[in-house]
């Protein structure tokens, strides 16, 4: 698996950071911790609520009905890989 790009991933990072209004930095989240659940302790909400931004700013859709958003959101790294693959702006 390619690594993430650590620029757009420290981007990916603080969106979500900001998106959630969450108490850490974005340097603080650990690129293959899980978000979901343990790790970042995410849940379904907050996964909307970054889908949402992260559609806004990226410029594609992430679907609720994608298969593969288990993976997709499984962490940092792969969420900022599928935007780096997805993106359209």
């Amino acid at each position: 698996m390619p690594e993430a790009n650590p620029e757009l991933q420290n981007e990916v990072a603080s969106l979500v950071v900001s998106a959630l209004n969450l108490e850490i930095s974005p340097q603080e989240i650990q690129p293959d911790a899980p978000l979901y659940g343990e790790g970042l302790g995410l849940d379904s909400i907050d996964i909307l609520e970054v889908a949402l931004v992260v559609s806004r700013h990226f410029g594609f859709q992430l679907r609720a009905d994608n298969a593969d958003n288990v993976h997709i959101f499984s962490s940092l790294a792969n969420l900022t890989r599928h935007i780096a693959a997805n993106r359209t702006k």
